[in-house]
């Protein structure tokens, strides 16, 4: 809970037991004002939720109670008379129930970037005249997709924050049905605040900055790694992370156009088949493969769009990662394109890449960050062999306790996350920062101009990682 919502229970909590304990105690008459004067400033400052509603509610009780005790001081239960102390434990009850909403689905906080520049973000809208869409409940026309760049930024003093996503109305509402909970639940996602500063003006630090290109999973969207993307523009890089449309849970086009995901695109196997499901797949990653060589093809147009751009960036040093349906991306991408000078996967889901490309390997420094859930599964094999016969400088890393969903925020949602599938044991904050210090390390030595002897280094400081590497 934020710290104004705790005060809020905390004194909703110390109240009942001070009727019941010490009824003339003068701390009986306090309570309720500052209960209510908390509220006041939750509400301003913090901002309404509907999980704080029962806060709300008994905070409006305690100034009832309040009043009517001003009126009749010596008012009160036989029970309370007789035993206090059972009667403070029952009181207890509902303060624990009210507690429980907003204890189980906080306003996530993510994690401060560790870099020593701030942020800056912007979206764009991008059409590929030369792709048609395949997907969708009409077909054709020109491939249409929404990026969004992180990078170091010298914004206003004034400035605020972004939202997590611009678009959380649209976009939770989305993720709370994909979860199998009603469309409501996650409306409070929209009071998450980023560290990154909307259309704040390019950092004068550098002449140029090298730039990162990323790739969301099936039903991801661009800011599910929010925090990959401000550890990574915080160091110095220009990141551009793609959503891929019809493939993310949601993308909302300007004057609010909403493309859902078309589920149709990956169906589930058992619905039509292994080998339909497998050309399905294929596809998928084609067509994710497709985006990023276009993103590639438009980085020289986006300075022209956006003159803060203009010039600085460094198309030298230019570099991917994804995260399942967008590693495997990553991997075909890097396997056709030199613009790819470094590559790094989150449990890269290669089993749809063709055969050839896992055969060949990659020329390129490629990472590959392994959940330990993911070792388990057929993909596993497939992503030894890439590594295996890789031709650059690979990386191999497992991270001990982790599962799929630990590479992005969604285990942030609630702390019950592990039960309900969506993260590993091992702790959020832990495997966030684990995996921001590999992403930065690697794309330092390879991008930045430092040596893989570097990243080795970072990879040793963890031991939850078990990181095997290869000259190639």
């Amino acid at each position: 809970m934020r710290p104004l919502e705790l005060a809020m229970v905390v004194i909703a909590g110390l109240y009942p037991i001070a009727v019941v304990l010490a009824p003339r105690h003068k701390v009986v008459h306090v309570l309720p004002v500052l209960a209510a004067l908390l509220t006041v400033l939750h509400l301003l400052l913090e901002g309404y939720r509907w999980q704080m509603v029962p806060v709300y509610a008994v905070v409006a009780i305690m100034a009832g109670v309040g009043g009517w005790r001003l009126r009749k001081p010596d008012s009160g239960l036989q029970i309370v008379r007789r035993e206090p102390s059972r009667a403070a434990l029952l009181a207890l009850i509902p303060v624990v129930l009210m507690s429980l909403p907003p204890a189980l689905l906080p306003v996530p906080r993510l994690p401060e970037p560790t870099g020593p520049h701030e942020v800056g973000t912007v979206s764009l809208h991008l059409i590929d005249e030369n792709r048609s869409e395949i997907y969708g409940p009409e077909p054709g026309g020109p491939r249409e997709l929404m990026v969004q760049l992180w990078y170091p930024a010298d914004p206003d003093p004034a400035a605020v924050p972004a939202p997590w996503s611009e678009d959380l109305d649209v976009i939770g509402p989305a993720n709370a049905d994909r979860l199998g909970f009603p469309s409501f639940v996650l409306d409070h996602l929209s009071l998450a605040v980023t560290h990154s500063y909307p259309d704040a003006p390019l950092s004068d630090a550098r002449a140029r900055y090298p730039v990162i290109v990323y790739s969301h999973g099936w039903t991801g969207f661009r800011t599910v790694n929010v925090d990959q993307s401000e550890a990574l523009a915080s160091h110095g890089y220009v990141v551009v992370s793609v959503d891929h449309t019809y493939g993310s849970i949601m993308t909302i086009f300007p004057e609010g156009r909403a493309v859902e995901v078309d589920r149709s695109a990956l169906p589930e196997e058992e619905d039509v088949g292994e080998e339909t499901y497998q050309a399905a797949a294929q596809t998928l990653v084609e067509v994710y493969a497709a985006d990023l060589a276009f993103v590639l093809d438009s980085l020289e147009a986006i300075g022209e769009d956006d003159e803060r751009f203009a010039g600085r960036l460094d198309l030298d040093r230019v570099g991917l990662f994804g995260h399942s349906t967008g590693g495997g991306a990553v991997v075909a991408v890097c396997h056709a394109d030199d613009r790819c000078a470094a590559g790094a996967g989150l449990d890269p889901w290669v089993e749809p890449v063709p055969l050839n490309i896992i055969s060949d390997g990659l020329r390129q420094p490629f990472l590959a960050v392994r959940s330990e859930e993911w070792t388990a599964y057929d993909n596993d094999p497939l992503l030894v062999d890439l590594y295996t016969h890789g031709r650059g400088r690979q990386y191999l890393a497992t991270i001990a306790g982790s599962e799929h969903w630990d590479f992005v925020v969604i285990p942030l949602l609630t702390p019950l996350a592990a039960q309900l599938g969506l993260k590993g044991p091992i702790d959020s904050d832990r495997v966030m920062a684990i995996t921001n210090g590999l992403l930065v390390s690697f794309f330092d030595a390879h991008l930045g101009g430092g040596t893989g002897s570097d990243f080795i280094g970072v990879g040793s400081r963890y031991p939850e990682v078990s990181l095997d590497a290869r000259a190639g």
